[in-house]
């Protein structure tokens, strides 16, 4: 494969979205508040990675040269503040925060340009009001699916959600599962003393606690339409994963009553999918054991830990990926899962 013949679709890029642009669409009484306090809870730790923070991506114009850097055809865009959502306990403000954020990605990004998509951030912490804004997002704003944050004291199984889902359902609109890279998720990660080590595990830890709250609790047998993506933890993590939760439930399946199949059945339906990174020495085998139309390319950009436009050309260059599985992978998976046209 030579230069950029092949279409290319970031399934999981972001907005680094400041809260000087997101206030301005907050609805009353809050727009009226005094805002110079940080919007969402801080864990703590020295971001600042030696000056290596990343790269700034919060206007449209940021975003679409960065696609014509490394040639791809477009983006679907998730938030870097607002990863930080689920930690939020007063749940009125959880909801207006969503709106105003959902409100700004229409306006200053997916309006600007056919290339650049975007998911809806979604309040955790109301259900009802969650789904609400779901509709609005995907209806009135054009949103191709919606954030369900990995990390907070919830698991993604519990019956709670279910508005959630039956509307995503009712919208045929994906559901993206991603972590926020933080020991505020709880799972032993705030035992860690430095953030390397929280870091290494809060993406992994995170979407492994979701797959297993979400199929063993029955999610996809009651929503089987519902297109569910874990991402930005790699894929390699996903076949061994896959393989735990058939033991337990070989020798469990009474406490996981509402399966009426494995749970590798489940994740390998066609309906679920996961982010790859161009590195991983296992991706072949994790096609070949979740499914070659269930991975997708995302380049993480602007973030300091992803390396597009360099992870997409090594992507394309591997040799032990057919020509085929590069082109779902890089685009045809990803325009699948978020039901994007040509």
């Amino acid at each position: 494969m030579k230069g950029n013949a092949m279409n290319v679709i970031d399934a999981d890029g972001h907005v680094t979205e400041t809260q000087d642009q997101v206030v301005k669409y907050l609805d009353d009484p809050y727009r009226r508040r005094p805002t110079g306090m940080f919007f969402y809870p801080w864990d703590g730790w020295d971001r600042r990675m030696l000056g290596t923070l990343g790269e700034f991506a919060g206007t449209s114009e940021a975003w679409l040269k960065a696609l014509d850097r490394g040639g791809m055809e477009l983006a679907v865009l998730y938030p870097t503040l607002g990863l930080f959502m689920s930690f939020l306990k007063d749940r009125a403000w959880a909801v207006a925060l969503c709106r105003a954020y959902n409100s700004f990605m229409h306006e200053e990004f997916t309006k600007k340009s056919p290339r650049l998509k975007a998911v809806a951030l979604l309040p955790l912490q109301d259900p009802e009001a969650a789904a609400k804004e779901l509709r609005r997002a995907v209806r009135e704003l054009g949103a191709v699916g919606a954030m369900l944050a990995a990390d907070g004291s919830h698991v993604l199984g519990d019956a709670r959600f279910a508005p959630i889902y039956e509307e995503a359902e009712k919208l045929d609109v994906m559901l993206g599962v991603h972590a926020s890279g933080s020991h505020l998720g709880g799972g032993g990660l705030e035992l860690f003393p430095s953030f390397i080590q929280t870091h290494t595990c809060s993406h992994a830890f995170g979407q492994m606690r979701q797959l297993t709250s979400i199929i063993l609790e029955g999610v996809p047998e009651r929503h089987p339409k519902l297109r569910l993506a874990f991402l930005e933890a790699g894929c390699g993590w996903a076949p061994y994963w896959i393989e735990r939760m058939d033991e337990e439930y070989a020798k469990r399946a009474s406490e996981a009553p509402a399966l009426k199949r494995k749970p590798s059945e489940y994740v390998r339906s066609g309906k679920i999918y996961f982010s790859c990174e161009a590195d991983e020495c296992l991706l072949p085998q994790a096609l070949q054991l979740i499914g070659e139309n269930q991975v997708v390319y995302a380049s993480d950009y602007p973030h300091w830990d992803g390396s597009y436009p360099h992870s997409l050309e090594e992507l394309k260059s591997r040799e032990d990926l057919s020509e085929a599985q590069k082109r779902k992978v890089l685009a045809d998976n990803a325009r699948r899962l978020y039901q994007l046209s040509v």
